[in-house]
């Protein structure tokens, strides 16, 4: 028996909770798991993404003004590439890691039931909050040094769970090696920052750009000095 509850909707998708009692079990892996017992795993970890009985399927809803071909191709297009980005993410970062499944326009992967930090992280004691914001750091420069770009990268997408933060909702992401795409990423978290956590915006900041230069420091230079010309240029444009 499989019952869905929808839970968000979007210009681009709808999001439903499925819970089954037959789900299908995931692959097992010759690699060694083991579950994390501080904050923050090592590189190259195998992670499961907290599979279990409770699934999230992202259904991308067609629009009415676009030819029905197009709007087939484009739906394809899109969702075999938050697939792609996602699988490339999990190897790397805790993520949820989706199921291989033949539909076209939804992505079906495990339910990571934490707390989502837009909306708890201002409540944690402050070494925690520390912590936290410097594995961000370091997730999102693993994430750019594979040439991954997130493209929404705010506290709304990200979960704590298990003393692991999950980055979620890959939807506007891609593949990039640009330094500007890596600034911009930064410069999304950043302005979330100010405007959901503006108490201790500042000194989260810098716990996240402490735990991105402790990845590769050189490129972590390059990519926040591009964020710095960034940030002119809309000074520049206000």
């Amino acid at each position: 028996m499989t019952k869905q509850k929808q839970i968000a909707s979007g210009a681009e998708a709808i999001i439903y909770l499925q819970e089954s009692s037959n789900n299908i079990s995931p692959k097992k892996s010759n690699n060694k798991t083991s579950p994390p017992n501080n904050l923050g795993q090592e590189e190259g970890e195998q992670r499961t993404g907290g599979r279990g009985e409770i699934l999230v399927i992202k259904h991308r809803i067609s629009k009415s003004y676009r030819h029905p071909t197009l709007d087939k191709q484009i739906i394809k297009r899109r969702t075999k590439a938050e697939t792609k980005i996602l699988k490339m993410a999990a190897k790397i970062i805790p993520t949820p890691i989706p199921q291989d499944q033949k539909e076209n326009d939804k992505i079906i992967m495990p339910f990571i039931d934490g707390d989502k930090l837009s909306q708890t992280l201002d409540s944690y004691d402050k070494p925690l909050q520390k912590k936290i914001m410097f594995q961000i750091g370091k997730s999102t420069a693993k994430l750019h040094k594979a040439g991954i770009i997130h493209g929404d990268l705010t506290t709304s997408n990200m979960i704590f769970k298990d003393t692991e933060i999950f980055l979620i909702d890959f939807g506007l992401g891609f593949l990039n090696g640009k330094y500007e795409d890596k600034g911009v990423d930064i410069h999304l978290l950043k302005q979330a920052l100010e405007a959901k956590h503006f108490r201790r915006w500042k000194i989260l900041f810098n716990q996240f750009e402490k735990g991105y230069k402790s990845i590769e420091p050189l490129e972590a230079e390059k990519v926040l000095d591009k964020l710095i010309s960034i940030e002119k240029r809309g000074r520049y444009k206000h």
